[in-house]
């Protein structure tokens, strides 16, 4: 597996080796050991969640804050996402970036998105089966989250905006400036 960091402190793309055969294929999607020793980061991985969506659904962007804070390890098991990460720690150099990787089950790549980070994701094919484990359980009260477009953040989320699928409750959210405060 390779472990490579992002533009953003904290984020990375991991790239798991994939054998192949006529059997069809196998591949180590997470190592503990490897991924502390590449990366320096110290987790335990505490839910695992998954969802299904159809070409156009962007969902996000989320996180939780406080002692509730998560980091994520997400990636696709079938079709392929845009997804993306937003840095929104207060004190960081790259506050508001965002780092965008395409997913999919032909690539197998995955993103880690650390604590103090929000994240989304637009299905790029017909549909899509997304999975991500967390480092810590959800909690409601701890929700936050910040508008898909936000003008300042300028993401590119590569389809156009007409066809995308979006819950009300994601359209409501504020903007990074107004959103609620990750610690």
């Amino acid at each position: 597996m390779t472990i490579t960091p992002t533009e953003l402190a904290g984020c990375f793309v991991l790239e798991p080796k994939v054998f192949f055969d006529s059997r069809g294929y196998f591949m180590e999607s997470f190592n503990e050991k490897l991924f502390h020793e590449m990366s320096q980061q110290q987790l335990r991985f505490v839910q695992d969640n998954q969802s299904f969506s159809t070409k156009g659904v962007l969902r996000g962007l989320h996180y939780q804050t406080g002692v509730y804070s998560q980091s994520k390890l997400v990636r696709v098991l079938q079709g392929s996402v845009l997804d993306v990460a937003v840095d929104i720690r207060p004190d960081s150099a790259t506050f508001g970036r965002y780092h965008a990787e395409i997913l999919s089950d032909q690539n197998h790549k995955q993103v880690f998105v650390p604590k103090g980070f929000a994240h989304g994701f637009l299905v790029l094919s017909d549909t899509a089966l997304f999975a991500y484990k967390c480092d810590q359980y959800y909690h409601a009260a701890s929700e936050g989250g910040i508008i898909y477009n936000d003008a300042t953040i300028a993401i590119d989320w590569i389809l156009p905006e007409a066809e995308w699928i979006v819950s009300e409750k994601d359209r409501q959210l504020p903007a990074i400036d107004q959103a609620r405060k990750i610690w």
